[in-house]
């Protein structure tokens, strides 16, 4: 990461969460409430050169039985079609395990399934918005998400970093290609020879 990219995630990252500190505040606090503790989801994401690292989210699904879908809760399908679930990963930017654009973090046990091409997605830090969040998201099959995430990695500029923050401004407002379902959920990666539809 250039030291230019570094102080524009640190400068950014830190002026939106002053900004957003009572919002997060209040959504901590709504958490609290219906979901109980923890507030904040902690999960194991691989980062740059698939180290490990501990990415933060505002909790989204209670505890107990069922799938992932059908624990997300009222509160935490709204955070999800917000994208305000993802607010606290702007202190993972502020230590240096992510930047403002790159590929989302998946999964540490999806590391083994990728193609040579795919594992490509590693070579930067992942993002908290990336190319393939801003052309479909979690609408887009896995192969056509993963190759976006490569696309970006070859032609990764500062003015290409401004249009995705752009363009996510718009992405989110319009609540657009959150996830395959209304719960916000994806199916797993299961590798590049899986039939993903």
């Amino acid at each position: 990461m250039s030291p230019a990219k570094r102080a524009f995630d640190v400068v950014v990252a830190g002026t939106v969460l002053v900004v957003m500190a009572v919002p997060m505040l209040v959504i901590a606090a709504a958490v609290w409430v219906t979901m109980g503790r923890p507030v904040v989801f902690r999960q194991s994401r691989p980062g740059l050169h698939g180290g490990i690292f501990v990415l933060h989210k505002f909790r989204s699904m209670r505890d107990g039985p069922g799938s992932d879908a059908q624990r997300v809760t009222t509160l935490g399908r709204f955070l999800r079609s917000t994208s305000l679930d993802e607010l606290p990963e702007l202190f993972d930017v502020l230590r240096g395990n992510m930047s403002l654009v790159g590929p989302r973090p998946l999964l540490v046990r999806y590391l083994d399934r990728y193609d040579e091409r795919q594992a490509r997605r590693h070579e930067v830090r992942p993002g908290l918005t990336g190319w393939a969040a801003v052309n479909g998201r979690n609408g887009l099959t896995w192969p056509e998400k993963l190759e976006l995430d490569v696309w970006y990695v070859e032609h990764r500029t500062f003015w290409l970093d401004l249009v995705i923050l752009g363009r996510t401004v718009a992405t989110v407002a319009r609540r657009t290609g959150i996830g395959h379902d209304e719960d916000g959920t994806v199916p797993e990666f299961l590798g590049p020879e899986a039939d993903h539809r």
